[in-house]
């Protein structure tokens, strides 16, 4: 048999089974401080699709971008869901496997089968009043927002009107699970001990196993609240959407929303950031224009937060890139992989200020993101919020030399240190944002903001610089 790749020659399929090769582990150091390296190795070996090792569990990692379109898009020939995986169903992943843990939990993303489809009418049903511009709960969220930017913002200039502040721990990371907290409809600032449990699970430290296990305890709590009093919230319209849902399974959707969300949109303010304040005079250029989600669109390309998708896995034995990926077979795109393949990056114009809308960031195909529009809503303005209350941003270090976190599915900075100058302007709503009374609504009684814990932690940051 013969498979199409690279400048359009003919190459001979290798259909050698995924477990007889003896790939290369994936997460190693040099995955770790120079993925695209690790990439661009796998791709000159094996081309458009490669064995990979992932902590012990082979599997094929997608580097191709029209590859990656083929999984993705082919939801019948590449479906998800655990059941699908042969060496799983054979008892050939070991119980204890690292990333077990993450995907054994079946939640919109994870979840395949005849399920999946009522679930993702209902999430498309429950997001869209916070994802239509016309609803009146989409003004509100984005009143959120930018109320929730200022705060941060006053808060980082209580250490000076001058100086170095992290704004990864500051803002990018703490802005968006506020956010978040308000779309799930915890009263008050109830929600900021999950907030911070959410933290300890994504930087999987040693507290991570017992901070889970609070965290969807809480996750469970809301949502038997609102199963017993319903609000204007996105668990509320889940039930609505979904009246089936156990309280059980309603707070796995929620850990996922409150978890995927935030992580990815922290890691895409900070970068997005970065791209602004160490890029080319064109990404200036058209951020003064008001075009931020411009220059989102350049950071996902060069530097997607989701770099890895959860995997698919072949229905049938089916050719792809220079290999036959068998029936069961866990299927991985790197979506990061795929906007740096040369077939696709060589078409992308560097030089201009309108940006592609080919990336991979949310997905592609019938399972893209269903919040992608919320997300990237959340990001835009709390960007946009930041560099209106600045007047001055630059990089406390070499772009080169900032601190990267990666995993099997996100990579972000550890922290974002910045010089910054606040602006003598008193805070005030954007030209796009909410009247100063609908920012109001939407903030938590201060007292009560003084005693979250997320609040103290913040402002001990705060002293900490000091």
């Amino acid at each position: 048999m013969e498979s199409q790749w690279g400048d359009g020659g003919s190459v001979d399929l290798d259909d050698t089974r995924l477990e007889e090769l003896s790939p290369q582990p994936l997460l190693t150091r040099d995955y770790e401080t120079r993925p695209a390296l690790v990439y661009e190795r796998l791709r000159q070996e094996h081309g458009p699709v490669a064995p990979v090792d992932l902590l012990g569990v082979p599997a094929w990692l997608v580097l191709g971008y029209r590859e990656a379109l083929q999984v993705l898009q082919d939801n019948d020939g590449f479906p998800k869901g655990l059941e699908n995986w042969r060496a799983r169903s054979e008892g050939r992943v070991p119980a204890d496997w690292p990333l077990g843990p993450s995907l054994e939990v079946n939640h919109i993303l994870i979840q395949g089968g005849p399920g999946y489809r009522p679930l993702r009418t209902a999430w498309d049903v429950a997001l869209k009043p916070f994802q239509d511009p016309r609803h009146p709960q989409a003004k509100r969220l984005k009143a959120a927002v930018t109320a929730y930017a200022d705060e941060l913002i006053t808060l980082v200039g209580q250490g000076g009107k001058t100086g170095v502040a992290d704004l990864s721990a500051q803002f990018s990371r703490p802005l968006p699970l506020m956010v978040a907290s308000h779309l799930l409809g915890f009263p008050g600032s109830q929600g900021d001990d999950a907030l911070m449990d959410m933290w300890r699970v994504l930087d999987a430290g040693p507290d991570a196993e017992a901070a889970l296990e609070r965290l969807l305890a809480t996750l469970a709590e809301l949502a038997a609240t609102k199963l017993e009093k319903p609000g204007d919230d996105f668990p509320s319209y889940l039930l609505a959407a979904h009246p089936d849902l156990s309280l059980d399974h309603l707070a796995r959707e929620l850990f996922m929303l409150l978890g995927m969300t935030s992580d990815h949109v922290g890691i895409l303010i900070s970068n997005t950031v970065v791209e602004v304040i160490s890029g080319e005079g064109s990404v200036r250029a058209s951020l003064s224009a008001g075009m931020v989600r411009e220059a989102m669109n350049r950071s996902v390309m060069r530097k997607p937060p989701l770099v890895n998708f959860v995997p698919r896995f072949a229905a049938e034995d089916t050719p792809l890139g220079n290999y036959t990926i068998r029936a069961g077979d866990p299927v991985w795109v790197s979506s990061a992989a795929a906007h740096a393949d040369p077939l696709f990056a060589d078409h992308v114009a560097s030089g201009t200020t309108i940006s592609t809308r080919a990336h991979l960031s949310w997905g592609a195909g019938p399972r893209q993101c269903p919040a992608r529009e919320l997300a990237s809503t959340v990001a835009a303005a709390g960007v946009g919020r930041l560099f209106e209350r600045f007047d001055y941003l630059d990089l406390a270090l070499p772009a080169d030399q900032l601190p990267w976190r990666s995993s099997p599915f996100m990579r972000g900075l550890r922290s974002l240190p910045v010089r910054y100058e606040l602006s003598s302007a008193l805070a005030r709503p954007s030209a796009n944002g909410p009247a100063p009374e609908a920012a109001e609504e939407v903030l938590p009684d201060p007292s009560a903001r003084q005693r979250s814990s997320l609040w103290r932690y913040l402002t001990g940051l705060i002293r900490g610089g000091r």
